[in-house]
């Protein structure tokens, strides 16, 4: 019986178990880093928790589509990737799907959180699991970015190719705003895409504040016309 509610408890909070997911791949990477298994262990599971509760909480022929252009070679390539992690090509194949993968997830987990005139507790969730799916296309990208203009990035130790963890790191700093980071863009490209994410993070606090007070404000004409 208490298995059968824990199960529902994760069918009814699919955003849940994605922001799960994800906080656990950051806390695990570290440990399986330098193992290829490990790597491409982590990646994958992480796709197909993705994959999984978008097609519970905004399940379309798009998602479909998306899942079979992207995510499933996005698959393949993760395991490939975290066996040759320093082919440029590899590296560059595998941020050329992971990133439009991810940028569609948010944008679908988006619209699942302004599909009507509530707030549930999955959506909550969900607006934290969208924040993270950004910052992992973001990574992507400058994963693409270094290979593409060597050099676009330097770390505490100098210049050099940045691993995928700092390079993660680095846009959850930037996505936040926090600035925390020790690895820097140094080259124009990387600066952009540096820039257009700290647009977006700033933009997409301010919609989840405007859809709050929104709410609030239906919520309260609501009341005066009872």
């Amino acid at each position: 019986m208490r298995t059968r509610q824990h199960l529902e408890s994760l069918r009814t909070h699919p955003s849940a178990v994605l922001l799960g997911a994800q906080l656990l791949a950051v806390l695990a990477y570290p440990f399986l880093d330098d193992a290829a298994w490990g790597r491409a262990v982590v990646g994958t599971v992480q796709l197909a928790i993705v994959l999984a509760a978008l097609a519970a909480v905004r399940p379309s022929p798009a998602l479909t589509w998306v899942a079979v252009l992207f995510g499933a070679p996005a698959m393949v390539l993760t395991v490939i990737e975290a066996i040759e992690p320093h082919t440029d090509a590899v590296v560059l194949l595998s941020a050329a799907f992971h990133a439009p993968f991810y940028f569609y997830i948010s944008y679908a987990m988006l619209r699942y959180l302004f599909h009507d005139d509530r707030v549930t507790r999955d959506e909550l969730f969900a607006t934290g699991a969208a924040f993270t799916v950004v910052a992992w296309g973001f990574a992507y990208l400058y994963a693409a970015c270094q290979v593409l203009w060597p050099g676009s990035f330097i770390g505490a130790d100098g210049a050099g190719g940045r691993s995928w963890f700092e390079l993660l790191f680095l846009s959850f700093t930037t996505l936040t705003s926090v600035g925390l980071s020790d690895v820097l863009p140094v080259q124009a490209h990387a600066r952009s895409l540096a820039m257009v994410e700290m647009v977006a993070g700033v933009f997409y606090v301010a919609l989840v504040v405007a859809r709050l007070v929104s709410l609030a404000v239906v919520r309260h004409q609501s009341d005066d016309q009872t």
